[in-house]
């Protein structure tokens, strides 16, 4: 699996799985209660990841939509 979004905004989370579930395409949401455990309160990134085979497609689709994605 590949990272693809690094973000702490939660509604940015979860607009990004729509738009791939959308597309079929699946992913996985890393890193999600480690604020909790860390005692930070939501400041620490969560992680969305996706196949290989997936990330040039899952880019273009985020990228279609004003997301800004770091180059990995």
């Amino acid at each position: 699996m590949k990272q693809l979004l690094r973000t702490t905004d939660p509604t940015q989370m979860v607009y990004a799985k729509a738009l791939l579930s959308g597309e079929g395409i699946d992913c996985f949401e890393m890193d999600v209660h480690m604020s909790v455990l860390e005692g930070s309160l939501g400041i620490l990134p969560r992680r969305l990841m996706v196949r290989d085979d997936d990330l040039a497609q899952a880019r273009r689709i985020l990228t279609d939509n004003d997301f800004e994605l770091e180059d990995l």
